[in-house]
């Protein structure tokens, strides 16, 4: 949402840094979505994260919460902010998480594989 009609306790603005989405994520108040591709999302991605890779998007697209702030996340930010403005357009609560898992990375956000590993940004 990027107006001020937004509902109460969903974001205004459609992008947060990555701090401010593991704030978020870390105190449940936001839905964590991982649109990399499945290879990524197995050498590392963020704790609790929802995979559903941008290219089954459309047809998974009723796993998403319509009640919740969703997060988008990719590699670097650029097929999250395609997402993210895809879902505002069809009335999600969604916001782009700026610079992607590199940033969520290197902000000290944990990356792990399913196993609860140490896992890297692939």
């Amino acid at each position: 949402m990027t107006d001020a009609s937004a509902p109460t306790g969903f974001l205004l603005e459609d992008e947060v840094s990555a701090v401010r989405a593991r704030e978020l994520a870390d105190a449940g108040s936001a839905w964590l979505l991982d649109v990399r591709e499945p290879f990524e999302w197995e050498a590392g991605h963020a704790p609790g994260a929802h995979h559903i890779p941008l290219g089954k998007l459309g047809e998974r697209q009723h796993e998403l919460p319509e009640d919740q702030q969703i997060l988008v996340v990719c590699r670097s930010g650029h097929r999250s902010r395609m997402v993210t403005d895809a879902l505002n357009e069809a009335n999600y609560p969604a916001a782009n998480v700026a610079g992607g898992m590199g940033a969520w990375q290197a902000s000290g956000g944990p990356v792990q594989r399913d196993d609860g590993t140490p896992g890297a940004i692939a």
